[in-house]
């Protein structure tokens, strides 16, 4: 897969410009709470609304394609239906706010799940990871206070919220807008370390948020109740809102929205039977909350900003009488942030005004994109350290291994492009740094994904790698990063903060596959804004299923010589079919044509509902491969099955038993215990999983099953991640005709609204002036 060719297309790809278009009929869902990075993906049976969450932490499923699908703009009208999710249901299942439709029994149990869990008080892996992640965005403001030349990566809050209007306005009409609101020109980067700042003390662990009391919850309770909403959301709301939480939503009632699985039609009839006629769409309460919910589900989709058209299209979309109006008051309130974006190069002639796109977006996403931006040019601007790289370079056991040691000396930062033969080059270039004394540490997405790597996650929460020193930063001297693009913009400038001045840093991955399921797209922006060295790989991919996956990454769907059997189509006529031959290969076929056992054969499908989806494939391969009564809730001992212990995380693992403490796991030899309330929303069954939560791993074997409604669900990235996991045998159960080729020729990823790659530019053009 590893050719220029298709370097070149996604490097064209990352570029297209970002803005998202705001489609109610786009019925794809982009999920993950928090963006669980193998994160929620939609089967076409479990669709619901294009603007559900999605799981929430529950269950791993995930998006299809890449994960800015849509944004708050494939949001339906406020008047539409319900289904999956559409209820702000609790663990009981059937209640639903009044005036709001009934909940879709499926999807709306794994949100039920979420809100369990956030009602629960134990700390969990997840929160502790979550914690760890609050810590690291604490310093990262702490750090940019402190230092004495700070790069300005972006764009300031509007002074008058009426100005902003009139530029939104002005860019919409295609007038020259206001410059009042434009903001500075970001600073050069640094070009030499600062002076070391004075040493602070190591980031501590912080505590857990505490749990509600039960005066609290009690208090939410009577107010969910005079609303007609199930009590089952009086701990996540006491939770999500704080001391306080009753008089706020009996002040406010779409305060509901706090809660993940609560939909704005749900929202919007608890209010009524709070409120009464005084609930209408314009109310300026209910306005404000939607503008930030709707900033909330575009990060899920994948999105940093949304641009002001889209925001309130999707306002108007939920029947806000003047959408403009609620996003002037949102501005003005300080509750959203508002940036611009330089579009096209810069004007040539004098006193002509460079076209702009008004952004909008939350501090989070803001925070860490800027972050994000800033330790980049600073890494950039400050690598360093003695060492005979040119010996590394000869040295090197092929060509590309050698050009990438080379531009790593020379360079901060670097990114290298390949497929999955082209990940030991950077390997290579690990071992050959380390060879030169100099401290290395190589970074994947997900345990395995290299024999010598710790994991991001692990990385950031101090439990791999080669921990921080008083100032927080890692000790380390290069820092290589397998799955570059699974990192989204929080994880990333975290990740980036940690690596101090003089170390260099090098992100690696195949620009093919499908992006990270939390907001941003990292490695596609800095690719797209061409301020560092790019090494695209010429390691090719071998064999059949090399050429195979190769020619997905370029949009064409070839017939391969596979002597071998190394590429099998099994073609089928429905789901019940697709479900029979996927078991038949999974527990006979290729364990006895190739001496694969069961174990060594992952079954990979679109999504988790449907009558060929996760579920039902799991159900029956269980029936199969471990039948069981699922004493352990559902779970039996020898179960494959899915750990998902924070969003972003989804991990193979085995069930070794269970007690009062909970599940018992076996992941990679390390045994774990999910405690009993988290199972649910933690653990799922493994032998069947989406391509989400697939990346970053590999298996001997692999079966991929489309059944006909997965039809609109593919696309070049999914089909791409999906074949691409199999090292020798792939076996494709094909039931969607005509739109796998199509989808893999046509349906690109769509694209994300975001900043990274126009703060990048800016902070190079401004370091280039200031040279000059």
């Amino acid at each position: 897969m590893s050719t220029d060719r298709q370097a070149d297309t996604a490097t064209a790809a990352a570029e297209e410009p970002a803005g998202v278009q705001a489609d109610p009929a786009d019925a794809e869902d982009r999920a993950g709470t928090q963006a669980d990075s193998n994160g929620p993906e939609a089967d076409p049976a479990d669709a619901e609304d294009p603007a559900d969450a999605g799981e929430h932490g529950t269950e791993p499923a995930e998006p299809h394609g890449e994960a800015g699908e849509g944004g708050p703009g494939a949001e339906p009208p406020a008047s539409g239906g319900g289904g999956a999710g559409e209820g702000p249901a609790g663990p009981e299942g059937g209640a639903q706010a009044a005036g709001a439709e009934e909940a879709g029994a499926e999807e709306a149990g794994a949100e039920e799940a979420g809100a369990e869990e956030a009602a629960s008080g134990g700390l969990s892996e997840a929160q502790a990871e979550l914690a760890a992640q609050r810590i690291e965005r604490e310093r990262i403001a702490r750090r940019k206070a402190e230092r004495d030349q700070p790069v300005e990566a972006g764009a300031k809050l509007s002074g008058k919220a009426a100005d902003l209007l009139a530029a939104v306005r002005a860019v919409e009409s295609g007038a020259k807008p206001s410059a009042v609101y434009f903001d500075e020109a970001p600073a050069a980067p640094r070009k030499a370390a600062p002076a070391p700042p004075a040493p602070r003390p190591a980031a501590q662990p912080q505590a857990p948020a505490p749990a509600p009391s039960a005066d609290a919850v009690d208090g939410v309770r009577a107010v969910l109740a005079r609303g007609g909403a199930p009590e089952s959301l009086a701990g996540p709301v006491a939770a999500a809102l704080g001391d306080g939480a009753a008089e706020e939503l009996a002040e406010n009632p779409w305060r509901l929205l706090a809660v993940p699985a609560v939909r704005p039609t749900q929202a919007d009839g608890f209010a009524r039977a709070l409120l009464g006629a005084g609930a209408g769409p314009g109310d300026e309460r209910r306005t404000a909350v939607l503008v930030g919910w709707l900033l909330d589900q575009a990060g899920l989709k994948g999105h940093t900003a949304l641009e002001a058209p889209v925001l309130e299209k999707a306002l108007a979309q939920y029947g806000v009488p003047d959408p403009a109006g609620a996003l002037e008051q949102a501005i003005a309130e300080a509750s959203v942030l508002v940036f611009h974006e330089p579009l096209g190069p810069p004007p040539v002639e004098e006193g002509e005004e460079q076209p702009v796109r008004i952004l909008v977006g939350l501090e989070g996403a803001a925070m860490a994109e800027e972050s994000l931006a800033d330790g980049l040019a600073r890494l950039s601007g400050t690598f360093g350290g003695p060492a005979d790289w040119e010996q590394a370079a000869a040295a090197a056991p092929d060509r590309s291994t050698g050009e990438l040691i080379r531009a790593v000396a020379g360079h901060g930062l670097v990114t290298h492009t390949g497929g999955e033969a082209a990940r030991a080059e950077p390997l290579a270039l690990a071992a050959a740094v380390g060879g030169l004394g100099l401290r290395v540490c190589v970074a994947a997405h997900s345990e395995g994904g290299s024999a010598d790597a710790v994991t991001v996650a692990g990385l950031l929460s101090g439990q791999e790698g080669p921990g921080r020193d008083a100032d927080g930063q890692f000790a380390l001297d290069l820092l290589v990063v397998l799955d570059a693009p699974q990192l989204d913009v929080e994880s990333a400038a975290a990740l980036v903060e940690g690596v101090p001045d003089g170390a260099r840093l090098v992100l690696s991955g195949d620009p093919g596959v499908l992006g990270s399921a939390g907001a941003g797209r990292v490695f596609a922006d800095v690719l797209a804004a061409r301020t560092c060295p790019q090494l695209v790989s010429r390691t090719p991919d071998p064999g059949p299923l090399g050429e195979l996956v190769s020619g997905v990454g370029i949009g064409e769907l070839n017939q391969v010589d596979a002597p071998g059997k190394e590429v099998v189509i099994v073609p089928v006529q429905d789901a019940g079919e697709a479900v029979h031959r996927a078991v038949q290969l999974v527990a006979e076929s290729v364990p006895r044509a190739f001496g694969i056992p069961a174990d060594g054969v992952q079954v990979i499908t679109p999504g988790h509902g449907g009558s060929a989806g996760t579920r039902a494939l799991n159900t029956a391969l269980k029936e199969r491969l471990n039948p069981g009564p699922g004493q352990f809730g559902g779970f039996d001992p020898g179960d494959r099955v899915v750990h998902v212990p924070s969003p972003g995380r989804a991990l193979p693992a085995r069930v070794v038993s269970a007690d009062a403490q909970g599940l018992h796991l076996d992941r990679a030899g390390a045994r774990i215990v999910v405690p009993k309330d988290l199972v649910e929303s933690q653990v799922r069954h493994g032998w069947a999983m989406t391509a989400h939560q697939a990346v970053g791993a590999r298996w001997p074997a692999v079966v991929v099953v489309l059944p006909g409604d997965a039809a609109p669900a593919l696309s070049r990235d999914w089909v791409y991640t999906a074949f691409g996991r199999a090292e020798r045998h792939l076996s494709v159960v094909h039931g969607v005709d005509q739109a796998l080729p199509r989808a893999v020729a046509e349906v690109l990823p769509k694209p994300r609204t975001t900043r990274l790659a126009g703060l990048l530019k800016a902070l190079a053009a401004a370091g280039e002036q200031q040279e000059q």
